[in-house]
């Protein structure tokens, strides 16, 4: 059994999603999305780090996942929302973890089957893969479901490794 936390970064709402996966069977442990108030980025940036910290201590997850940033439009906004993912990532690698990271479109595709799925879907198949697990928000949802990707590729047969030349 291997505690996995996935992580759904952001400034204003980051989302975080533990389970436990032992082979194919996954049970729920805990979500929530934390939160920052408008304002200067560096208080911003603290509060996450102190409040993704704290769950890291609560629940002790031994490996993490995080959602990779997609560049949008607004390069201010995509700025900020790498800045938050630094946090996402650098909690991990302080508690000495190895961090898997997906593409939106991958999770999608792993958790629901489709890689362009829309909140619902997520949501849905995140309750039918955690039997009564009580979603705090979509950004748990998504953090959820990025745990659960990562469950998956982590138990995935690795690649066959060629030796020798071609025959």
């Amino acid at each position: 059994m291997i505690r996995v936390i996935g992580i759904d970064p952001g400034l204003r709402n980051l989302g975080w999603g533990v389970i436990e996966a032992d082979g194919v069977r996954l049970r729920h442990v805990a979500n929530g999305t934390l939160h920052t108030s408008a304002g200067d980025l560096a208080p911003r940036l603290l509060s996450l780090h102190q409040q993704l910290t704290g769950i890291f201590q609560q629940y002790a997850p031994e490996t993490a996942a995080v959602e990779q940033t997609f560049v949008n439009k607004d390069a201010v906004a995509t700025l900020k929302l790498g800045q938050a993912r630094a946090i996402a990532v650098l909690v991990p690698a302080q508690f000495g973890l190895e961090i898997g990271e997906y593409a939106p479109n991958k999770v999608k595709k792993t958790v629901v089957g489709v890689g362009h799925a829309d909140k619902n879907q997520i949501n849905h198949m995140v309750k039918m893969q955690l039997p009564g697990v009580q979603i705090e928000s979509p950004d748990a949802a998504d953090a959820l479901a990025i745990a659960i990707c990562h469950a998956y590729y982590m138990r995935a047969p690795a690649a066959p490794k060629i030796v020798g030349g071609a025959a």
